[in-house]
């Protein structure tokens, strides 16, 4: 072979390793998750969402759905004013109604940001307040030294005796503000510590129903009073609502509707069942007016039917501020004793239990994954700051997430996170409107007794319904719930009667004791604690294997829907890198990378890696 096949023979070796090389060279990638996801089949959204926990609509839907959820917390917020104003002894004067129902509003939008920014991250609409906190609040202001006193004779002036009222008002509101501050603390401490966990292990539906039961047992009293200022429109409000929420609630009603695809067009909308505490009042409303205009009402004062007018009470929106800011400790500094925070602490169990129930189910139905346990953690310890702000700033009440706003996003279809934080603005505006909430506090008393008497029979069903996850054919469950039952209405009764039945020397002790046995919930909860977890019987037996499971469904919602990311549950502006540091393993409220699934980065890091070429 001459030297120059030899070479070219060399020549075409090297260029084809050159060529070799080339291919070798071409950039590589990585494929992320996102592109792995591509390539199979899509997933169905949960609930046919719109919109996830973690997308958001634009901003004027934003708008428009967050004064949606206004509207669905309107009726249970609207009651608590009206609950409180014969035990704190403002009984009629709508002015200070009006007052306190904006600054429910005001505080709401505050727990509402701060749940949703710092606390769960979950679309959870914090309002004001909690009906688990109404009995122990009856309890604390049925002591002798803070029943209502006669004002009927007080003075001769207009003056001195408006003063007088004020103070007699504003005096109890303090001691009930210092009451749930420190039961706002005692959760902002549970919350951070991340004991819910060990609370709840002793705690099932065997606690839970008696306890819910008698929460709105122990009211009927007071549906009955403001019922039974005018039969009439009372059954006719009740006629509506059942109307509206049970008849109706089937069909979709068309509105018309705009959007840049289809232009003007038409969309069937669950309207009955989205507001029928607002169509209900409204309707009732309206017919009183159209009523009293006509002469249908009586104008003498002292006679029964003239609380059915609605233009009794116009002199409240003159009065009214048009601009009013709220703030702490607006009625004067608060004030504590030992009675009424161990008092509120009966209602603070049964809010917890409530709230760990209402995350899951929120989660369920924005599309987001189930929350981890430092989630809930940092949701009951911002729970917790709302109700302290609600004691600071004298709502009366606590603060506690709306079930019925987690219910209206099953209906909207709208999980995100944004339209609630939209919604948070949103009520704090409305609670700085004076005439605002001036013109709520107009509705005839029978409409709110109407209202009343449903409410809380629905809060009475929800706790009998608990009983479906234990075996309600055992003699043990039969007794341990009847028993409960009886006696936690039985030793309030008695106690009502009786006030100064303790007498062990201590008045603190004394008056403890008796604000424990004169509340319901308290009886109701402590005696099948004991009970529950004292009596031999089966997990099963008890409910505890069912107990927080969904059982409309066996899979859990990942699996076979798309969801949002694990990620939701971060904290935001960057607080979410605290985790990196060995510090957050003894944080509860933090997430740990070897917790909670959060270890995923670290053992398939090519999930997280975005597509650049090597």
């Amino acid at each position: 072979m001459e030297c120059s096949d030899v070479y070219t023979v060399e020549k075409r070796k090297v260029e084809e390793d050159t060529e070799e090389c080339k291919l070798d060279l071409e950039p590589m990638t990585v494929t992320t998750r996102n592109e792995k996801a591509l390539t199979k089949k899509k997933k169905p959204r949960a609930f046919g969402l719109s919109y996830l926990v973690n997308e958001h609509p634009p901003w004027y839907l934003c708008i428009w759905l967050a004064f949606q959820h206004f509207l669905t917390m309107l009726g249970s917020t609207l009651a608590i004013p009206f609950i409180l104003q014969i035990p704190m002894c403002f009984q009629g004067n709508k002015l200070v109604i009006s007052e306190i129902l904006s600054t429910i509003f005001f505080v709401s939008g505050i727990a509402t940001l701060l749940q949703t920014t710092f606390g769960v991250r979950l679309p959870i609409v914090q309002g004001g307040g909690s009906l688990a906190f109404v009995g122990p609040t009856f309890s604390i202001l049925s002591l002798p030294q803070w029943r209502c006193p006669d004002l009927s004779d007080n003075g001769n002036s207009t003056a001195s005796s408006s003063i007088d009222q004020t103070e007699v008002w504003q005096i109890r509101m303090r001691e009930i503000q210092g009451a749930i501050m420190m039961t706002g603390l005692i959760q902002i401490v549970i919350g951070f510590a991340g004991v819910v966990g060990f609370f709840l292990r002793f705690i099932g539906p065997l606690t839970i129903a008696p306890t819910i039961t008698l929460m709105g047992i122990s009211l009927f009293s007071e549906a009955a009073e403001s019922a039974g200022k005018h039969w009439g429109i009372s059954m006719m409000t009740i006629a509506l609502l059942v109307i509206f929420s049970q008849y109706l609630s089937r069909f979709d009603v068309p509105l018309p509707a705009y959007s840049r695809d289809r232009g003007r067009h038409f969309i069937r909308y669950p309207l009955f069942r989205s507001f029928p505490i607002i169509m209900a009042i409204i309707s009732s409303w309206v017919i009183c007016a159209i009523i009293t205009a006509a002469g249908g009402f009586p104008s003498d004062p002292d006679n029964p039917n003239y609380l059915a007018r609605t233009d009794r009470e116009l002199n409240v929106l003159k009065e009214a501020k048009w601009f009013r800011f709220p703030y702490p400790g607006q009625w004067g500094t608060p004030t504590i004793s030992y009675a009424g925070v161990l008092g509120m602490l009966t209602g603070l169990l049964a809010s917890l239990i409530e709230s760990v129930g209402d995350y899951h189910a929120c989660a369920r139905l924005s599309g987001a994954p189930p929350p981890p346990k430092h989630a809930m953690n940092r949701g009951i310890a911002a729970e917790g700051i709302g109700v302290f702000v609600a004691g600071a700033f004298g709502c009366g009440i606590d603060t506690t997430a709306y079930g019925e706003n987690i219910g209206a996003i099953g209906i909207t279809k709208v999980g995100s996170l944004r339209v609630i934080q939209v919604g948070g603005f949103l009520f704090m505006i409305f609670g700085m409107l004076g005439k605002f909430g001036a013109l709520f506090v107009t509705i005839p008393d029978p409409i709110i007794g109407g209202v009343f008497m449903v409410m809380f029979g629905m809060i009475t069903a929800v706790g009998i319904s608990n009983l479906q996850y234990a075996d309600m054919n055992s003699s043990r469950n039969l007794f341990i719930v009847g028993f409960s039952l009886v006696f936690g209405l039985a030793v309030p009764h008695y106690m009502s009667d009786h006030m100064d039945a303790i007498q062990t020397g201590v008045t603190e002790i004394d008056q403890i004791v008796t604000v424990l046995l004169s509340t319901s919930m308290a009886v109701g909860c402590i005696v099948p604690l004991i009970l529950d977890n004292t009596i031999p019987g089966t997990i099963q037996e008890r409910g505890l294997a069912g107990w927080g499971e969904n059982p409309a469904s066996d899979e859990p919602v990942e699996e076979k829907y798309e969801v949002a990311p694990m990620e939701v549950y971060n904290l935001p502006f960057g607080l979410h890198h605290l985790s990196k540091f060995r510090f957050a393993k003894y944080m509860p409220f933090l997430p740990y990378p070897y917790d909670n699934g959060r270890d995923r980065e670290e053992k398939q890091p090519e999930l997280y890696t975005q597509t650049t070429p090597l």
